[in-house]
């Protein structure tokens, strides 16, 4: 049962309070009562039908809009019912918060503070909860100063953690959207992914033990991965040790083989010097032997050269007076020489003069020729022209025809200048529009800057809505009439809303975002409903993109004059309507106006606000807009008094960007006719192109005339002039003559003179030859017996080289050997000191007992064989150093060894056992969480595979009843990943279509509120939690929907041993059925409403029975 109580409202509500549009009331009341009368009487039982943890009574002091009021609700289906703003929801916020709720479970508020009655500092809520060991009463009182809550249990104080605690072992969870779906969160139920919605269920439904279950498994599982990678690391990195060490085995062998190795090239180096001493000394005694021998043979080889010294000697002589001869009959044959060479240059000279002569001769004869053949041109040219002067015709008369061609070249040349003016014109016209082009050009790219600015915004926040934007350009051949994109954007024919809506002033951004809901700001336009579907069924359908769209009003609301003049309202501080505040296409402005009513919502300033109470008493305005925030008018439907909600204005993102479309198509006009007025430039110019090139044309044309005029007349006069030139010339050469014959006389007495001196000089030439050629004889026989001695001294000399390279040779090797003698015996001495050292010997000792016997072999149990002794390796240095080299290439292929390989290898065997038994520990504990996650597993899932199909059969009835269908079922896509298990609900509300899953954006508003609603009730007959909670879950559902399901939940919910449960609506249909089991909770205000003291619901029966009685007697 509830008693009254009594609301008062002030002139500045909550801002927490939900927005519900009403019309508005006449007056601001001052106060206003409430209350919530059951339908029936029932009394609290201390038992009985009431689950464990069922409320029982619900009490609120100064709690949003009561400031007393007691609810006693019943154990199964309670209807609260009542109208918008009565309370009904303050009720559920009450549950909420009394049960260690938080504010952000209701979606209204952050702050606990705001739930607590506007003008009060504190309010108090208080639950009393059913328990068969006593009943529970929980109380919270909350704080406005300190936005802070104090908690007390059965009257005692305490922590919010025990509350907690309490609500928790009743297995409440108001937290829970399968249990508790208040008002504002009814939408988020669609949203909550598979994942969210088992742990929902699981909670709400499933034993205790299946969420712990549940748990558990995740972090076995995850544990168990730990676990995997942990072996499988430590396999490996024992694997990785193991093959090291096999490696490390081999080098352990090869370590001590190069040591054998080692070994023998010590005892080889040992040997070696004492083999050396011995080949040195050997060598010594044999060079001995061979300087003794070589000193014999040089005395021998001196003495054998005496003789062959003085024979050459004399021949040295002979040879010296034969050349001395040969040089005197040298230096006559070279005076005799140059005598017939100057004999010889003076002939040549006279011969260079008869041919000058004869040269001279001819040049005189060729220009005499020349000079006659030049007369005789001269004198046929001089009669050409004279018959060409006798046939030339009188040209007096060729003046007139000459004056009138320059009249007309004149003319054309005026016509021709006055084009080429216009052409200059029409291409300075050309340019100042091309300057204005460009700078339109650059306008038009700075506006669409500023779209691609909203577009990215777009992309960035709503990227599915973008894509559809992308899409519904590249198609819009598939639309019959117009679409809009999201009212954000303009982009020429195409608009989304948010696209469509372009701001005049971006200050003025914030109070469209305010009050266009964000849903609807990304929402596309349509005027026609096939074209929506088809953008539906391929962008959400088959994209699978989440967008939203709207039909535009059949009769544009977009010219809609506002009720009242905006000239009647500046007196308040108003200063437009949100209309006037941007642009947007028709449909998408008609839709704004028709939905949104934004050209009857003004729009005012910081004076609006400080006379806010005024112009909520006299404007009668529905929503009022002020600088900074934005007030809800209504009327109480009971007392039609005037309820006022304030919220502070959200600083706009979206519609920041502003761009003047009036301006933008004033550009493209003028764009427009600046290309009109280039194509006419371009035109006339080239028309004028044509004009000058025919004036051009014309213009050569009587240059060519006129020129062949001129020549014609000044053509007689020039041919007198040249035959003048001609005789003067002709004269001149006739008068130049020449005596060829005089000339060729002249010539030939000197080359006859030059003759006669030629002859006498050829005699003398002769006699000198003679001469030299006497004295070359002489000489050739000098120097034959100068050859002759030559040849003879070369020979003895050559006998004496021989002699003397022998000699050299022999005292070379003499000296050689000697040298190589003190050197071997050098090195005999060194090598007898070195190999002493070797084998650490003094002067007097012999080779050491350990040399003549075998090396010990290499310890620690490793094969290697068994070195030689000393006395029997090899004897030579050739085998020495062969058996050197070869043992040394032998250790040096053990390469990248050292002496600690062998402790390392030691120590890796010992990790390697060490890894082991950890990889067996490892390996036994993973075996165990397999185990535990097996049987954890097998409690876990077997009881909700059988809890979901108990669901799904509840669902799949309730919707077969509804002509519908829905299925409910366990979705994974792997079986191990215990953390992506989920409940997936798959509906179809028409027969044509297939089982769709449940999402925000596929079904609509109603049947996402007829699958909530009965997915909550397949959950109510399974009876874990002790109530449910819904909140007008109705309000979307058509009236059959509606019906149907009022009729289930009442068939459910009042059944034997079911939870407690809520049912939140402000109507209801007619002819509903009722159940005796049923609650029924009427919530009422007014100014009229009796106060809480006076409520007796007992007398209002009998009253009313009394009024039944007396009814048929009157």
């Amino acid at each position: 049962m509830a008693t009254p109580s009594r609301k008062t409202s002030t002139q500045s509500p909550l801002a927490s309070k939900r927005a519900i549009l009403s019309d508005p009331s006449s007056e601001v009341p001052s106060k206003k009562k409430s209350s919530v009368p059951p339908a029936a009487p029932r009394p609290l039982p201390s038992s009985g039908p009431f689950v464990e943890g069922s409320i029982v009574r619900i009490a609120m002091e100064n709690f949003l809009t009561y400031d007393v009021c007691e609810v006693s609700p019943g154990p199964h289906l309670n209807m609260i019912i009542g109208a918008n703003g009565t309370g009904k929801s303050s009720i559920v916020c009450a549950i909420c918060l009394g049960l260690a709720g938080k504010p952000a479970f209701m979606g209204r508020a952050d702050k606990v503070g705001f739930f607590v009655k506007r003008g009060c500092s504190k309010g108090m809520v208080e639950i009393e909860l059913f328990r068969t060991s006593g009943n529970l009463v929980i109380t919270r009182e909350i704080d406005v100063a300190k936005n802070q809550s104090s908690w007390f249990i059965n009257k005692k104080s305490t922590s919010p953690k025990a509350v907690e605690e309490q609500v928790a072992a009743l297995n409440i969870q108001v937290g829970n959207l399968c249990q508790f779906l208040p008002q504002d969160k009814v939408g988020e139920f669609a949203k909550l992914s598979k994942i969210e919605l088992l742990e929902a269920t699981e909670k709400s439904v499933g034993p205790p033990e299946m969420h712990k279950y549940h748990c558990e498994l995740k972090n076995f599982r995850e544990k168990e991965k730990q676990l995997e990678t942990s072996c499988k690391q430590k396999t490996e990195y024992l694997e990785k040790m193991i093959q090291r060490n096999e490696r490390y085995k081999q080098d352990v062998d090869r370590f001590y083989e190069r040591k054998r190795h080692l070994d023998l090239i010590e005892m080889l180096e040992a040997k070696r010097p004492w083999v050396e001493y011995e080949n040195v000394r050997q060598e010594y005694e044999e060079v001995k032997l061979a300087r003794d021998q070589a000193k014999e043979e040089v005395r021998k080889l001196k003495e054998s050269q005496i003789p062959i010294t003085e024979r050459i000697e004399e021949m040295e002589r002979q040879r010296h007076s034969l050349e001395a001869r040969i040089r005197e009959k040298a230096l006559a044959i070279k005076e005799t020489s140059q005598k017939c060479k100057h004999k010889q240059d003076v002939i040549e000279r006279k011969d260079k003069q008869i041919e000058e002569l004869q040269q001279a001769l001819t040049v005189k004869q060729n220009e005499e020729h020349d000079r006659q053949r030049r007369i005789s041109n001269t004198r046929k040219m001089i009669e050409d022209l004279q018959n060409e002067l006798r046939t030339t015709e009188n040209c007096e008369n060729l003046q007139p025809q000459i004056d009138g061609i320059t009249n007309d070249l004149r003319r054309v040349q005026d016509e021709k200048a006055l084009c080429e003016s216009e052409i200059i014109d029409k291409r300075k016209e050309r340019e100042t529009l091309e300057k204005e082009k460009r700078s339109v050009d650059d306008h038009i790219v700075r506006f669409d800057n500023l779209m691609n600015q909203k577009e990215d915004k777009l992309r960035q926040r709503y990227r599915d809505t973008y894509d559809a934007v992308l899409w519904l350009r590249n198609n819009r051949d598939k639309f019959k009439q117009r679409v809009c994109e999201p009212i954000m954007l303009t982009v020429r024919n195409l608009f989304i809303l948010v696209i469509s809506i372009n701001m005049k002033d971006n200050k003025n951004a914030k109070y469209i975002e305010n009050h266009i809901p964000s849903n609807d700001l990304r929402a596309f336009v349509f005027e026609n409903q096939e074209d929506m579907e088809v953008f539906l069924k391929e962008v959400r359908d088959n994209k699978k993109l989440r967008v939203n769209a709207v039909i535009a009003p059949k009769n544009s609301y977009a010219d809609k004059a506002p009720s009242r003049s905006l000239n009647d309202l500046k007196q308040y501080g108003f200063f437009s309507y949100l209309r006037e505040l941007f642009d947007a296409p028709d449909p998408v402005m008609s839709y704004l106006c028709c939905q949104y009513h934004i050209h009857e919502v003004p729009v005012g300033t910081e004076r609006t606000r400080e006379k806010i109470e005024r112009v909520i008493q006299e404007t009668r305005l529905k929503q009022i807009y002020t600088a900074e925030e934005k007030y809800v008018v209504k009327t109480s439907f009971y007392s039609n008094k005037v309820i006022s909600s304030n919220t502070s204005l959200k600083v706009a993102q979206f519609l920041t960007v502003t761009v003047d479309l009036e301006q933008r198509r004033h550009l493209e006009e003028q764009l427009k006719e600046i290309n009109r007025k280039l194509q006419a430039v371009d035109s006339g110019l080239i028309a004028l192109h044509e004009t000058n090139k025919h004036l051009e044309h014309k213009d050569n044309e009587l240059r060519q005339k006129k020129k062949e005029l001129l020549e014609r007349k000044t053509k007689k006069r020039q041919l007198e002039q040249k035959i003048s030139s001609k005789l003067g010339s002709l004269k001149l050469m006739e008068q130049d003559t020449c005596n060829l014959e005089e000339e060729e006389r002249k010539a030939s007495t000197k080359i006859k003179e030059i003759n006669i001196q030629k002859a006498k000089l050829v005699t003398e030439l002769t006699n000198l030859i003679k001469n030299c050629t006497a004295l070359h004889i002489q000489k050739v026989d000098l120097i034959l017996q100068n050859t002759t001695v030559i040849s003879e001294k070369n020979k003895l000399e050559s006998d004496y080289m021989a002699t003397s390279a022998q000699l050299r040779i022999t005292e070379q090797h003499f000296i050689e050997l000697d040298e190589n003698r003190q050197r071997l015996l050098q090195k005999c001495k060194e090598l007898m000191k070195r190999a002493r050292q070797v084998c650490n010997l003094g002067a007097e000792q012999t080779v050491p007992q350990e040399y003549q016997t075998q090396v010990p072999t290499i310890p620690n149990g490793h094969n290697s064989s068994p070195p030689m002794a000393f006395q029997d390796l090899p004897n030579t240095l050739d085998e020495i150093d062969a058996l050197l080299t070869e043992e040394r290439s032998r250790a040096s292929c053990f390469t990248g060894l050292n002496p600690t390989v062998v402790e390392e290898y030691t120590k890796r065997e010992e990790e390697i056992e060490q890894l082991t038994a950890e990889l067996k520990i490892k390996k036994v504990e993973l075996d165990k969480y397999r185990e535990n996650i097996s049987q954890v597993k097998e409690r876990w899932l077997n009881p909700l595979k059988e809890l979901v199909e108990k669901i799904n059969e509840k669902f799949s009835y309730f919707f077969s009843s509804m002509q519908c269908a829905g299925e409910v079922d366990l979705h994974t896509e792997n079986e191990e990943d215990y953390d992506k298990y989920g409940i997936r609900i798959r509906v179809k509300f028409r027969s044509s279509t297939e089982l769709h899953e449940l999402t925000p954006h596929h079904q609509s508003g109603g049947e996402r509120s007829v699958s909530t609603m009965l997915y909550l009730m397949a959950l109510q007959e399974l009876n874990r939690c002790p109530f449910r909670v819904v909140d007008e879950i109705n309000q979307g559902m058509d009236p059959i929907n509606e019906r149907r399901v009022f009729e289930m939940v009442v068939n459910t919910a009042c059944k034997e041993n079911t939870s407690q449960y809520f049912f939140i609506t402000p109507k209801l249909l007619q002819n509903l059925p009722y159940s005796e089991k049923m609650t029924v909770l009427f919530v009422y205000n007014g100014p009229h409403m009796l106060e809480p003291n006076r409520w007796n619901l007992k007398a209002f029966q009998r009253r009313r029975r009394r009024i039944t009685f007396t009814q048929p007697s009157q």
